[in-house]
């Protein structure tokens, strides 16, 4: 390893022109900000691509990140890149996107792969030796009017994150997707006064209604006509119809897309719901391609989870690179 990075100094300095990196980490979140530090840490040249459009742009604070809970989201990058400035071969490439990843098969100093980029002050292209997907997902909100407006100050959509902070209010859950029971039951840890919105989706079956209901959880399944509140703090629900429902915040499912398109001409394996297929370690089906943080398979994780699986896939693309099987 030690290869030298596509760029000669910290984020917005002018690119010289591209070279060969060790490693490609695309995507700037906790896996690849994670990936990124320990990659830079065992002596490997990296370059960091990222477009700057985070999933949790909308959410004020993270929770459940140790020595971190309750930092914004932004913050958290923040502190994390000026960390990089340190290690002289990690170079971060902003508001940058990854058109495509293809092999470079013959390449003249072993790259294995060739990735195609649009950014202003991104180099064409940069060729790597081995790279990290650490893109995270793309979300969809329910049809719901104003949901944006309280999205990330009293509607979330991570229980383990934000439920502690809802604890013990009447809380909603809104959502169309088939795991609405399951994540009714798991919200219902916080609070014993929670209703669960259909939004007049099919979601829940007769049985999952019965079973919710006989816990003591409450199901709407009316299309929902109005958020009320103010400053994105959610007050009360009104369903078509005119019957509403008090609520002092809540949750909402969204559907996750991967947003992995560029790795079409690798044609990697990825699962039913489009995350890229990887073992443990974080290896793809294509040698020399890894996946890290909610771009792999389950899909969307803790902020903490997801930085985890960055070192983790750090320390597998260096022994990968020098044929050592130990854990350290």
């Amino acid at each position: 390893m030690n290869g030298s990075p596509a760029a000669g100094g910290a984020e917005g300095t002018p690119p010289v022109a591209p070279t060969v990196v060790d490693v490609l980490v695309i995507g700037g979140g906790p896996a690849g900000l994670s990936s990124a530090l320990n990659l830079g840490r065992a002596r490997a040249g990296v370059a960091l691509v990222d477009a700057d459009r985070p999933r949790n742009a909308a959410t004020l604070l993270s929770h459940g990140f140790l020595t971190r809970d309750g930092v914004p989201p932004h913050e958290l990058r923040r502190l994390a890149r000026t960390e990089l400035e340190a290690y002289p071969d990690v170079v971060v490439h902003g508001r940058t996107k990854v058109v495509a990843v293809a092999r470079a098969d013959g390449h003249p100093d072993g790259a294995r792969f060739v990735a195609t980029l649009e950014g202003r002050r991104a180099p064409a292209t940069i060729a790597a030796r081995a790279v990290i997907v650490a893109t995270g997902l793309r979300e969809t909100l329910p049809a719901v009017p104003d949901i944006r407006g309280f999205y990330g100050m009293s509607l979330f959509s991570c229980a383990a994150c934000d439920g502690w902070e809802l604890r013990d209010r009447p809380l909603a859950l809104i959502g169309e997707s088939a795991d609405l029971a399951d994540r009714a039951r798991l919200i219902a840890r916080w609070t014993n006064a929670l209703t669960v919105f259909t939004n007049g989706s099919d979601a829940l079956g007769v049985d999952a209604e019965a079973e919710l209901t006989a816990s003591g959880i409450r199901v709407e399944r009316a299309r929902i006509a109005e958020l009320q509140g103010e400053r994105g703090m959610l007050s009360a629900i009104v369903l078509e119809g005119g019957s509403r429902v008090e609520i002092a915040g809540g949750f909402v499912r969204p559907e996750w897309q991967s947003a992995l398109e560029f790795l079409a001409p690798l044609a990697p394996d990825l699962d039913d719901d489009g995350h890229l297929v990887t073992d443990r370690s974080g290896r793809s089906s294509v040698p020399g391609l890894y996946g890290a943080g909610d771009a792999a398979a389950p899909g969307a994780q803790q902020l903490i989870v997801a930085a985890g699986a960055g070192a983790r896939v750090a320390a597998v693309v260096v022994h990968d690179a020098l044929g050592v099987t130990q854990a350290h």
